[in-house]
C-alpha cells in the first residue's frame, strides 16, 4: 500500500475518532448488519437487493439491544459510461412494528461519477430522494465523497482486504418543518472471500442537524455480505 493510501487512512480515522469523542453527551449507537446481491443483467444493466436491519445498542444513556427497523431497498443501475452510472431505487421501512413510528417508502434518484488513479478509485455521488410517510413528505439532497482501495498490493485478488471510505453531506427539506443539515463520515475495511462474495465491518459517526443548538450525534457499527450473481 502507498504512503499516500495510509495518510488517506490516518486523516479519516482521526476525524471519526474526534467527533465520537466529542459526541459523548448527546449520543445514540446502532448496529445494523446487512445482506445485499448484486444481479448484472448486461454490461449495462444492473439490479441491487438488500435487506438492513437495524438495532439500538446505546440510546437514553443506556446499553440495550432493540430492533428499531427493517429497510428492504431495491436499485436498478444504467451505466452511461465505463466509470459514470444512474440509478433509480426504491426502499420501504418497516418501523411501526418494532415502536410508535410510521413506516416509510422512499425513492431514490441518483448519478455516480468514478476515477481511478493508479490503485484508489475515488467516487462522487449525488441523490434526491423523497422520503414518504402518512404524515409527511421530506426532500432530500445528497453529495457523497468516497475511495476505496486494496490493502495488499495494487490490485484485488481473492482472499485480500480492502479499504472503503466516505464523507456525505445531506440537506433535508419539507414543508411544516426547517431545513436540516446532515454530515457523515464512514470508515470501512472488507474482504474479498471469493470471486463473487465480500464481507464488510466498519464505523460510521452521524452528525444531525448540525445547524442546531444542540445537534444528534449518532454511532453506527455496520455488518454487510455482498454477494454477486
Amino acid at each position: 500500500m502507498t504512503t499516500y493510501s495510509t495518510k488517506w487512512i490516518i486523516l479519516l480515522l482521526m476525524l471519526l475518532v474526534s467527533n465520537f469523542v466529542g459526541a459523548q453527551d448527546n449520543l445514540t449507537a446502532y448496529w445494523q448488519p446487512e445482506l445485499a446481491v448484486n444481479y448484472k443483467v448486461n454490461g449495462f444493466y444492473s439490479h441491487n437487493f438488500s435487506i438492513a436491519n437495524r438495532n439500538y445498542v446505546f440510546s437514553d444513556e443506556s446499553f440495550r439491544l432493540k430492533t428499531r427497523q427493517i429497510d428492504v431497498v431495491h436499485f436498478s443501475t444504467w451505466k452511461t459510461t465505463d466509470n459514470q452510472s444512474i440509478a433509480l431505487g426504491v426502499q420501504y421501512r418497516f418501523r411501526n412494528t418494532f415502536e410508535d413510528s410510521e413506516n416509510e417508502l422512499r425513492l431514490t434518484q441518483q448519478y455516480n461519477f468514478t476515477k481511478s488513479p493508479k490503485a484508489i478509485r475515488f467516487g462522487h455521488r449525488l441523490r434526491s430522494e423523497q422520503r414518504i410517510t402518512q404524515s409527511l413528505t421530506i426532500f432530500r439532497f445528497r453529495y457523497r465523497f468516497a475511495m476505496d482501495f486494496p490493502l495488499v498490493g495494487e490490485k484485488l485478488d481473492v482472499g485480500e482486504p480492502y479499504f472503503v471510505g466516505s464523507i456525505e453531506n445531506l440537506l433535508s427539506v419539507a414543508k411544516t418543518t426547517q431545513p436540516q443539515h446532515d454530515i457523515r463520515l464512514t470508515s470501512q475495511l472488507g474482504w474479498k472471500l471469493d470471486e463473487n462474495l465480500k464481507l464488510q465491518l466498519g464505523l460510521e459517526y452521524r452528525m444531525e442537524d448540525y445547524t442546531a443548538t444542540v445537534p444528534e450525534n449518532v454511532l453506527f457499527l455496520y455488518t454487510s455480505a455482498q454477494l454477486s450473481l
